[in-house]
């Protein structure tokens, strides 16, 4: 699933390198066939854009697409919703909280919007819920997260709280700032979670 070395005739669009390894590594964790190419779109308009490049690419059956709702999940979701009905897809106007998968006479497009579909947010939002639950330090890291917000001494804007929260927590870990998806390996990070077995399922079921 090297994005490099396209040889099949799926694609799985993300936003970036850190979506790229979380899901190289879930795919190694629960040996999910490696059967598609995952494609660093390097952005969110960009990602967009390719998915009609890559839908009327030869030969193409199959694309996913990973992207994050943001700070808005409905806007994020009338986008995708536009995009795909420009392109001939019947597509429902509520977004499953599942995933959507759907199909015409000859391909399949799936989406997934991080976190889970259901809610506003990003990768690390994701992330955040493969925190093992007994963890004791992730309390502490809100709290020094509060504590510099309230003192008004925190650089980052409220939407990339999440990206501060998870990568304070992983500079803690035994190997500090081990990227996300190498903590998913190095098993900082839990994969047993509902919301991970969701998205697990769902890429399965797009590239079966």
């Amino acid at each position: 699933m090297n994005k490099k070395e396209e040889k099949n005739n799926k694609k799985l669009l993300v936003e970036g390198q850190n979506d790229l390894h979380v899901v190289v590594a879930l795919c190694e964790k629960y040996q999910v066939s490696e059967n598609f190419d995952i494609i660093d779109c390097e952005g969110v308009e960009n990602l967009i854009k390719q998915i009609g490049t890559r839908l009327k690419g030869y030969g193409v059956d199959t694309v996913g697409v990973i992207i994050d709702a943001d700070t808005n999940l409905q806007t994020r979701w009338d986008s995708l919703y536009n995009t795909l009905t420009g392109l001939g897809f019947i597509v429902p106007k509520i977004f499953p909280k599942d995933g959507l998968i759907i199909e015409n006479e000859a391909q399949k497009v799936g989406v997934w919007i991080m976190p889970n579909n259901d809610s506003d947010g990003i990768l690390e939002s994701f992330i955040s819920f493969l925190i093992p639950k007994d963890d004791k330090l992730l309390p502490v890291v809100d709290d020094i997260l509060t504590e510099i917000e309230i003192q008004g001494l925190n650089k980052y804007p409220n939407k990339d709280k999440p990206k501060a929260q998870i990568h304070t927590w992983l500079a803690w870990q035994e190997e500090p700032g081990t990227p996300m998806g190498l903590s998913i390996t190095k098993k900082y990070l839990a994969t047993d979670d509902v919301v991970c077995q969701q998205f697990v399922e769902w890429v399965t079921k797009l590239f079966k």
